[in-house]
């Protein structure tokens, strides 16, 4: 990576039309509810004064969704990018938690006991996860190195990125909160990350 500072935003998308139901979506194309709008909206108002040059996004409709409502207020339009998708859920996706306890018990538990690695059938584990976001995310930085970068993802996804930047394994994702349109900001110097900001939640005016 090229010296000096490379600014990285990464927001989460907001609020789903399926919150109320607390599904696993995962690769499942959900879109914004009228919440998830006007929380993306407070988000855009609160990034309207950052020296943002570049707004890359997930090609999912809900990240994308708020990527575009960002960039309208900010003037730039959103680059969507299919490896910054959350997590891919297998046969898990569209399923609440208490039908996945309930079809897959055993799976379920062994999850629970190891969440970092392993692998829902037919999709990805958080290990799978961080290799392919991190590895894009790093062309990302060194294309864009000294600018200011704005991600919007997902929760799975934030959670990765953080857990890197912050030198944690990945058993400890879940200890990171990232609600829905929050906000965080990795510096990163010469390669290195310093977390500046972690879950700032825009409040109404």
């Amino acid at each position: 990576m090229a010296c000096g500072r490379t600014r990285l935003y990464v927001a989460r998308h907001g609020e789903l039309t399926t919150s109320h139901e607390w599904r696993y979506v995962g690769h499942s194309d959900v879109d914004l509810n009228p919440a998830g709008v006007a929380q993306i909206e407070r988000l855009a108002r609160r990034l309207r004064g950052e020296p943002i040059d570049v707004l890359v996004c997930s090609d999912l409709r809900r990240t994308l969704h708020s990527a575009r409502l960002i960039g309208d207020v900010l003037d730039l339009r959103p680059q969507p990018d299919r490896a910054f998708r959350e997590l891919h859920l297998g046969r898990w996706e569209g399923l609440t938690r208490e039908e996945i306890i309930a079809r897959f018990p055993d799976e379920f538990e062994a999850r629970v006991r190891d969440i970092a690695a392993y692998r829902i059938e037919g999709g990805e584990s958080f290990e799978d996860l961080q290799r392919r976001v991190v590895a894009r995310l790093e062309e990302v930085l060194d294309g864009h190195a000294g600018k200011n970068i704005l991600l919007v993802a997902h929760g799975g996804v934030n959670r990765v990125i953080l857990c890197r930047a912050l030198g944690l394994p990945l058993a400890n994702l879940a200890r990171i909160d990232q609600a829905y349109g929050c906000l965080n900001i990795i510096d990163y110097f010469d390669g290195t990350p310093v977390v500046r900001l972690l879950n700032e939640t825009p409040e109404p005016p």
